[in-house]
């Protein structure tokens, strides 16, 4: 075996393994052990930009992403030293090749250079490259590699390398993909996440505004859904669309027809920030030249397009900010949950109390009516609208929006602050709620002789009224309805007044 390198293979091994472990785990910043071993590598390569160079080049391609993510003090500064001497030293050598490999190598390809680093160091050894090794070891190629690997640590510094997404942007993809899919990362702050985009959608230089509004576009959707309880969040996202729409607003083209961007939101995500860089706007046209599919990148960004974009996500965060946030007006259910008595419509009140997805719609203003409406009802109803707060609540999904969790409390800490007896009047146990025995019991309950035949039989397990409105039975289903809500809003804290 004919070592080339001048380096013994199991010295080798074992640099080229520890710089891919560094490659894989790049997002452990400032690690003593990875700042010394890229040091190291840089020194060795500015020691000796000539013979060993692409070695130590093709290391710290590998290890630049760590050096590009918080490496430890100064280490920066020497890797670009290095690499850019490199650079400088080994682009003029003479060079007969009509091409060299570091034009077609792109970031999917980084996971091989540890195994044609060994295979480039014996070059008596088997070579399975669709280039040949002596492309690989060719100074110009070594160059090339220096500049990509400066391109990984500073975007856009350098010219004649492979398009790449930014190390950050490949971060927010694949936090955000992770986000949107519904199982964020155990790292990920939502809300500082989401307020991000808002924040480089504001700061945005032009060339990028477009693809930084269609992932404000993405993220927007999970911000309504109502797994966001952060009232400013929203208002973040709001602010920065209403900043860009004006660079949008006068926009002309002769574009026949748009492309129509990914409904999904991680799709729409990842097609977003890969139009927020050159890096990646340049990945974008080389797979569509590749692979042919995709829209043309001019067409992806266009200004008028952007302003459709723009006005659409404006449109659907002012008006779900005021159904999660604003005023809620509940007047509308007198006129389906009450009959023309003023009686309850307790049919399709039970009805609605079934937890299923197909009661979704219906829980949160079915819960703050009842809230709303129970100070000035009697005692049946008091006890028919109790437990209609608390089973719309459990209903509710993802989670009630703040003006109803305002309301009900309001209405919960009222029953769970009255005074109760120490024991229960009644011999029977109380309701069951959950089940076809607490709908069918409900109707029985508010009026017995409407619904005589509803409801379990006396020796089957039919509740007596007493155990129905018993005030320690109140107080108990308050409580814990109370200490599901209290935690969802910091506005809901114990000395918040209530909205009504």
């Amino acid at each position: 075996m004919k070592i080339v390198t001048g380096i013994d293979t199991d010295t080798l091994d074992e640099l080229s393994q520890t710089w891919d472990d560094i490659r894989e785990n790049f997002q452990d910043y400032r690690n003593d052990e990875y700042d010394r071993a890229v040091l190291d590598c840089a020194a060795r390569l500015a020691a000796d930009p000539g013979g060993t160079a692409h070695v130590w080049t093709l290391g710290l391609v590998m290890t630049a992403p760590y050096v590009a993510w918080l490496p430890g003090d100064g280490v920066r500064q020497a890797v670009v030293e290095a690499l850019e001497a490199a650079d400088g030293t080994l682009c003029d050598r003479p060079c007969d090749h009509a091409s060299h490999p570091y034009r077609e190598h792109d970031d999917d390809h980084d996971v091989y250079l540890v195994d044609q680093l060994r295979q480039l160091a014996d070059e008596t050894g088997e070579w399975d490259e669709e280039r040949p090794r002596d492309e690989w070891l060719c100074p110009h190629n070594t160059a090339g590699f220096a500049r990509i690997a400066l391109d990984i640590i500073a975007p856009g510094t350098v010219a004649d390398v492979p398009p790449r997404i930014p190390v950050d942007d490949r971060n927010t993809i694949t936090t955000l993909s992770a986000l949107l899919h519904g199982y964020p990362k155990p790292w990920t702050d939502i809300d500082e996440e989401i307020s991000s985009q808002a924040r480089d959608l504001k700061a945005a230089d032009p060339a990028d505004r477009a693809g930084r509004l269609q992932v404000v576009r993405a993220v927007s959707w999970y911000a309504v859904s109502g797994m966001v309880r952060t009232k400013s969040v929203i208002d973040e996202l709001v602010a920065a669309v209403e900043q860009a729409l004006p660079h949008f607003e006068d926009a002309s083209c002769d574009h026949e027809q748009h492309p129509v961007l990914p409904g999904s939101g991680p799709d729409a995500a990842e097609l977003g920030v890969m139009m927020s860089s050159p890096g990646g706007r340049g990945v974008y046209e080389r797979i569509r030249a590749e692979e042919g599919w995709g829209a043309p990148l001019e067409k992806v960004v266009c200004p008028v397009l952007m302003k459709e974009v723009a006005k659409d996500v404006l449109t659907r965060l002012r008006e779900r900010r005021d159904v999660l946030f604003g005023h809620r007006d509940t007047s509308h259910a007198d006129a389906e949950y009450l009959r023309a008595d003023g009686r309850l419509e307790i049919e399709r009140i039970a009805d609605r109390l079934d937890f299923s997805s197909r009661n979704e719609p219906y829980a949160d203003d079915l819960g703050l009516w009842a809230a709303r409406r129970y100070e000035r009802a009697g005692d049946r109803e008091r006890a028919v609208l109790l437990l209609t707060i608390y089973q719309t609540m459990k209903i509710s999904y993802p989670s009630p929006p703040l003006p109803v969790v305002r309301g009900v409390l309001t209405a919960l800490r009222a029953v769970a602050a009255a005074p109760r007896p120490d024991a229960c009047a009644h011999d029977d146990e109380h309701p069951t709620l959950r089940y076809a025995e607490f709908r069918r019991g409900m109707p029985h309950f508010y009026a017995p002789e409407e619904f005589a035949q509803e409801g379990p039989a006396p020796d089957e397990g039919r509740r007596s009224a007493e155990a129905w409105t018993c005030p320690r039975f109140a107080a108990a289903v308050a409580e814990e309805c109370i200490e599901s809500l209290e935690g969802l809003y910091e506005e809901t804290a114990e000395d918040e007044a209530g909205v009504e």
